[in-house]
């Protein structure tokens, strides 16, 4: 889950920091730029005479995660060690320098903390504001250093395939993947709109492999449809993903089930792979009228939760569909609802990824990604590798749903998902359970 960067400029530090609420984790961020501003650009011009711009480029990145990696341990290594080995290396041009920066960060053990070029950087932050191009795959490492699915993004070639969550990637062009870097998988799969990308794939004992055909891939979050129950209409909100858009359309699709006249809801958070915090957080707000909506864990254990504003759009019963390609964004936000006692989920266990990376600009117009909080559900659940349990737990048809599919009469979890709202609303309205069947 990234961090929304702040629009600001000027600043070596530019970038850092996440600028909307997570108290606790600016701070850490704010002290770890101040004192790069203080320490580390200081060094660099009293060192001058002896570091040219590469090692200061590499020196940059290390104080950033200094100041603001998630574990103060840093893999049980002393990270002062680590920044003066790779400061002795001769770095002779700005590719050895980035090979540098990325074996430094490798030491971490954390697939998420990473080195991105100025290509890569800039379009991950087009990615989250609602653009891209590829074939529109979500993609993960997970413990074992697999590179996994997520899910795929709806209408997308990836989908279209029939690839589905948790589906191991094992070659890309034929090249494996083993070894290679979360960015590295991720640019192999990228390429002009046209062209084509084959990738070998792992589902269980089955192993096949599939081309697809690149294309630009706009991503608009949100779908609606209504649906006709004995205890009145009820909206469908489809959210395939937390990207600049997502807060304001789901904005929209409540304000005009609410001039329908809606009775309740269906939230359905099904191969949303997650993007950006901000956005969960706001769209909770418009469900929760009270209590935290995500507790942040710091480096230091220091935990803060975000609240809710109390500015509540519908009061409305609700009911969230999640499935193993829920992740991240998607949990913070099912879990705020289930915790709060707001909504019941519906589906399978989501896909367990709890931690928060900001992306921080280096001084060439590269960056990092970097791991600095992990989060917890109001209640205190550590999500992260363990995912959420939902309250009615329906497993997946045998055929997989595609964009068109979902919300169809052959998806199970909705018709289930359905039912419990329908039981929800005849509760309310003091009709016995009898009329739900």
């Amino acid at each position: 889950m990234i961090a929304q960067k702040p629009r600001s400029g000027g600043s070596s530090c530019r970038g850092l920091g996440i600028g909307w609420g997570l108290r606790q984790a600016v701070r850490v961020l704010l002290l770890g730029c101040l004192l790069w501003a203080s320490l580390g650009i200081g060094a660099c011009q009293v060192q001058a005479s002896r570091w040219g711009e590469e090692q200061q480029l590499l020196a940059q990145a290390w104080a950033y995660v200094d100041r603001a990696y998630v574990d103060p341990g840093f893999n049980g290594q002393n990270w002062w060690q680590v920044r003066q080995r790779f400061l002795s290396r001769p770095l002779k041009d700005r590719q050895e320098t980035y090979r540098a920066i990325e074996e430094m960060l490798a030491t971490l053990g954390d697939p998420y903390t990473r080195f991105l070029d100025r290509e890569h950087y800039l379009s991950l932050q087009t990615s989250t504001a609602g653009e891209l191009s590829g074939v529109g795959l979500q993609i993960a490492i997970d413990g074992q250093g697999a590179v996994r699915v997520i899910a795929p993004m709806e209408g997308t070639p990836a989908e279209q395939a029939g690839i589905q969550p948790q589906d191991e990637i094992l070659a890309v062009d034929q090249v494996p993947v083993a070894g290679l870097s979360l960015d590295e998988v991720a640019e192999r799969m990228r390429g002009p709109s046209g062209t084509t990308v084959s990738l070998r794939l792992r589902r269980q004992e089955r192993i096949w492999e599939v081309e697809l055909v690149r294309q630009s891939i706009l991503i608009n979050p949100v779908r609606t449809g209504f649906f006709k129950l004995p205890q009145g209409e009820v909206a469908y909100i489809r959210l395939s993903q937390f990207n600049g858009n997502a807060a304001a359309q789901v904005r929209q699709a409540i304000q005009a089930a609410e001039a329908r006249g809606v009775r309740g809801y269906i939230l359905d958070l099904r191969n949303n792979p997650g993007g950006l915090l901000q956005a969960a957080i706001e769209i909770a707000r418009f469900w929760i009228p009270k209590g935290d909506i995500v507790r942040v864990t710091d480096r230091y254990g220091i935990q803060d939760g975000i609240p809710a504003t109390g500015e509540v759009l519908t009061a409305a019963p609700l009911v969230v569909l999640v499935n193993q390609g829920s992740a991240s964004a998607s949990e913070v936000l099912a879990g705020a609802l289930q915790d709060s006692g707001r909504a019941q989920l519906v589906g399978t266990r989501t896909f367990g990824k709890g931690l928060i990376q900001s992306l921080l600009e280096l001084a060439d117009g590269s960056g990092l990604a970097v791991t600095t909080a992990k989060y917890l559900t109001p209640n205190g659940h550590d999500i992260h590798r363990q995912g959420i349990q939902p309250d009615v737990e329906v497993a997946a048809g045998p055929v997989p749903l595609t964009a068109e599919s979902l919300g169809g009469p052959e998806d199970g979890q909705l018709q289930r998902a359905l039912e419990v709202l329908g039981a929800t609303l005849s509760v309310a309205q003091g009709i016995p359970a009898a009329a739900n069947t």
